[in-house]
């Protein structure tokens, strides 16, 4: 897969292409049928699919006081667009340059000059240009005298709750540590990614050695808790082997038993490793289930006793889980 963050950076000659539009926070379900759909469209026309997004969610300019927090960063959303089978990603930087382009301006600068587009797939309510000014209806006529068509998808639904599936569902799933029915939604684990950073190192004085990520990750963090879910290393000097995911058990918050954390601490308990050398990883954390709340315990042998028990009941759910796939 090829990306591209800037149109200039399309080389000439490129295309024909079918381009599909959208932040795509969270690359879930809705928008892989999107996608699905677009690359059963480019086998008839001999086309590349291409996949249009942005930096941040235009509203992180537009109006931030109405900007929710995004499911996922730019780099997991790359990499989850080219696992669909994108043939090229395209990453439009949404500054103020770029929200000033009309919407004729934004359609030729993209859709005609860098993409060569023959068919563009949107949502209904697909808005773009300096204010939001073009529609889908302008979007069509632009499209008829420059040579594409505009194919309006409509949303993927629930059938047994009627409601769309999108982006701000998921995350009241997550904010509530619904991992589970998020990831129904998702289509996947959800995940979050990053540097993995030296804690107080109470995990290892009481036999359970944790990988305590950066506060500067990207992805969603669940509510507070403790999960059932999976590390993967992205490296190779640490014992584990890059790309494969290991079992593990998932604590979020601020460790209230001892009640001296400032700010929410999201760490891992690989099962069964005692000794691993993680410092200044990237690793990716993908939730499965979600065992408990998180409380304070009266003591450190209570606090233990329940951590023994977090990773039985990981270790249960996670088996059952590799039953499934």
């Amino acid at each position: 897969m090829i990306v591209f963050r800037d149109p200039a950076e399309v080389p000439p000659g490129f295309g024909p292409s079918v381009v599909v539009i959208g932040k795509f926070d969270g690359v879930h379900s809705g928008h892989r049928a999107v996608i699905d759909r677009a690359r059963v469209e480019a086998v008839s026309l001999g086309a590349a699919v291409v996949a249009v997004t942005f930096d941040r969610n235009p509203l992180a300019l537009l109006a931030p006081d109405k900007c929710p927090e995004s499911l996922i960063g730019v780099t997991q959303k790359v990499r989850l667009l080219g696992d669909t089978g994108v043939d090229a990603v395209l990453v439009l930087r949404f500054d103020e340059d770029f929200a000033s382009l009309s919407a004729d301006d934004f359609a030729r600068v993209v859709l005609v000059e860098a993409l060569s587009a023959q068919a563009v797939l949107v949502g209904a309510d697909f808005r773009f240009g300096r204010g939001g000014a073009g529609t889908v209806e302008s979007l069509t006529a632009f499209g008829r005298s420059h040579g594409f068509e505009v194919d309006v998808v409509h949303d993927v639904r629930a059938a047994d709750r009627g409601r769309r599936v999108s982006s701000t569902w998921i995350r009241e799933l997550l904010s509530s540590g619904d991992v589970a029915d998020a990831r129904k939604l998702l289509g996947r684990d959800h995940s979050v990614v990053g540097e993995v950073v030296h804690g107080l190192k109470r995990g290892r004085e009481i036999g359970y050695p944790t990988a305590n990520l950066s506060h500067e990750l990207e992805g969603f963090v669940p509510a507070d808790g403790v999960y059932a879910g999976w590390l993967i290393d992205e490296a190779d000097a640490s014992g584990l082997r890059p790309g494969i995911r290991y079992p593990a058990a998932i604590s979020i918050g601020t460790n209230p038993t001892f009640d001296d954390v400032a700010s929410r601490q999201v760490e891992a308990y690989v099962l069964d490793e005692t000794d691993l050398d993680l410092y200044g990883h990237h690793v990716q954390l993908r939730f499965v289930d979600r065992i408990r709340g998180m409380g304070a315990f009266d003591g450190i042998d209570a606090l233990v006793a329940q951590i023994a028990d977090d990773v039985e009941r990981t270790r249960e759910i996670l088996g059952r889980d590799q039953s499934a796939d």
